[in-house]
């Protein structure tokens, strides 16, 4: 996987992760109240929010291993590209996006509410709790499919491409010795016609 695409996908994942951790962070601070406390007031809109966001995430790592799945299956061994991404780079990545968001989200919510943001010792703590585990656990698929998905394609890719144009046969130059006086002439004979199937009227021939 290139950089590029590489950093378009951390990026999504991180954006779709930190509605993972917002449900976990609530969940671990407020306990059964916190799906009340998601539900209503400037809150609100979380719930198709999270649905949404897991929906997506599901769809594509499914997508994924069937990228996978297709490419061993057409292939006949297993697929895997020879170079992977960091681990804790992907994690230091995620985790950054995902606390970034959940801070974002968080403010926006308590201003649009007209409540108290809570100090940036609260955010960083329960975002953290909330953002840490689901960053690690993403960070790890994210390298498991970037190792085989730039595999799966380029082996997709290979089989699907065009088959080499065929060669034309090779032709062979044979000297006659003309009769006396005369010039010799060159006949070209073509590979594929010289064969011990048929007698010589067989052979095509060409006079230069």
């Amino acid at each position: 996987m290139t950089r590029r695409w590489l950093g378009v996908a951390t990026l999504a994942l991180g954006l779709l992760g930190s509605q993972a951790g917002h449900l976990l962070a609530y969940q671990v601070r407020y306990g059964a109240a916190a799906q009340q406390l998601q539900s209503s007031g400037a809150h609100a809109y979380f719930p198709f929010l999270a649905k949404t966001a897991l929906g997506v995430g599901a769809c594509a790592l499914i997508g994924g291993l069937l990228l996978v799945g297709l490419a061993r299956l057409l292939t006949g061994r297993r697929v895997r590209s020879a170079s992977e991404p960091s681990y804790l780079s992907l994690l230091a990545i995620l985790f950054s996006i995902q606390l970034a968001a959940f801070v974002v989200q968080e403010v926006g919510e308590a201003l649009i509410g007209g409540l108290s943001t809570g100090t940036a010792v609260d955010l960083l703590l329960w975002g953290t709790l909330g953002q840490l585990p689901i960053a690690a656990v993403a960070a790890l698929a994210l390298r498991w499919l970037c190792a085989r998905i730039e595999a799966a394609v380029g082996a997709i890719r290979a089989l699907a491409g065009p088959s080499p144009p065929a060669r034309p046969p090779a032709a062979a130059a044979i000297l006659v010795p003309a009769a006396p006086g005369g010039a010799p002439q060159t006949f070209l004979v073509a590979a594929s016609s010289l064969t011990w199937r048929g007698p010589p009227s067989y052979l095509r021939i060409r006079t230069h």
